[in-house]
């Protein structure tokens, strides 16, 4: 009788969350601060939530792209944000803790609290389908070996995934590229399509469409384990490259001082919104799982990404390109 009395009250708790978390929030549309262009990675995947989110609480979700100096303008602007839950950032852990080991930003991991994570994204080295010199990672790796400088490798923008992802690439295996920075990865997927440049690492979730249509052909995927949508596309454990392991973690963050019923709405909006078929569809159909769970599951994974970043940054090898 107990366990079925624990298991009602249980229930009837879950139940009371949704009309009780839009109270926590401040009377005001929630906006989602994508610093990187439209197109990108975090861009698509802001763009799938937005919609859910609002439902769950109660108040207008919009997205908005603050691009520039590699997503410290609209990092900056969510960290000086009033911390009441209407300006939050939509980042991976490399934005908070790579880049300001990179250049100097007035913000650190201290100016920010995590709302929870939202999904995970397979990196994918992809190159234009007609390019007949890499027809495989192997023809790229060669070349690359024998001509120090020469590839043209795109990415995202600097302090990304997309750019440590080639560093480690670099690092693992003795390679050199001539490292392109752009401001998101949609400029530079259409600097790839139209030839301005060789080769790009970048998330499925935004290059997916291309490589599906025959634009793009993927080489390898950046992390041990190949990814459900390129079955028969090497992940780096089957190119002989298991310390290239790398994956792009996208989350939620507040400005620190939102208190903590604000960032337990949050968390539950973002957790339903996740849990929705449509939602975990559109996600896994640009590459992108969806990763429910605690407010604080992104605070740890950062703080596990610092430590690394900080060792990166004293073996010189995080250089603003």
């Amino acid at each position: 009788m107990l366990k079925v009395l624990s298991a009602f009250v249980a229930a009837l708790a879950a139940l009371l969350i949704p009309s009780v978390a839009p109270a926590q929030l401040a009377a005001k549309p929630v906006v989602l601060i994508v610093p990187f262009a439209a197109g990108g990675n975090l861009d698509l995947i802001a763009r799938i939530i937005a919609p859910a989110m609002m439902q769950h609480l109660g108040r207008t979700v919009v997205v908005q792209n603050k691009v520039g100096a590699g997503g410290v303008i609209g990092t900056t602007e969510v960290a000086r944000a009033e911390p009441d839950g209407s300006t939050l950032l939509v980042s991976t852990p490399n934005a908070i803790v790579v880049t300001p080991r990179m250049m100097t930003t007035s913000y650190s991991l201290d100016s920010f609290v995590s709302a929870g994570i939202i999904s995970s994204t397979s990196l994918a080295l992809v190159v234009r389908s007609d390019n007949k010199r890499f027809g495989t990672f192997a023809d790229l790796l060669a070349y690359a070996k024998a001509n120090p400088g020469k590839v043209t490798m795109g990415n995202s923008s600097i302090g990304t995934t997309n750019h440590v992802a080639i560093l480690v690439l670099q690092d693992v295996a003795g390679l050199d590229f001539n490292i392109i920075t752009y401001k998101g990865s949609g400029p530079a997927t259409i600097d790839l399509l139209g030839g301005q440049i060789e080769a790009m690492v970048d998330q499925l979730s935004s290059s997916y469409t291309h490589v599906k249509a025959g634009r793009l052909r993927a080489l390898a995927v950046m992390s041990n384990q190949r990814d459900p949508l390129l079955p028969d596309v090497p992940g780096s454990a089957d190119l002989g490259l298991p310390a290239l392991d790398v994956s792009t973690i996208a989350g939620i963050l507040a400005p620190a001082g939102t208190p903590a019923p604000v960032i337990a709405a949050i968390n539950t909006a973002l957790n339903k919104a996740l849990a929705e078929e449509n939602v975990r569809k559109e996600l896994l159909n640009i590459g992108s799982v969806a990763r429910p769970g605690p407010a604080d599951a992104f605070t740890a994974l950062l703080r596990k990404e610092d430590v690394i970043a900080a060792r990166l940054a004293a073996a010189g090898k995080l250089k603003n390109e």
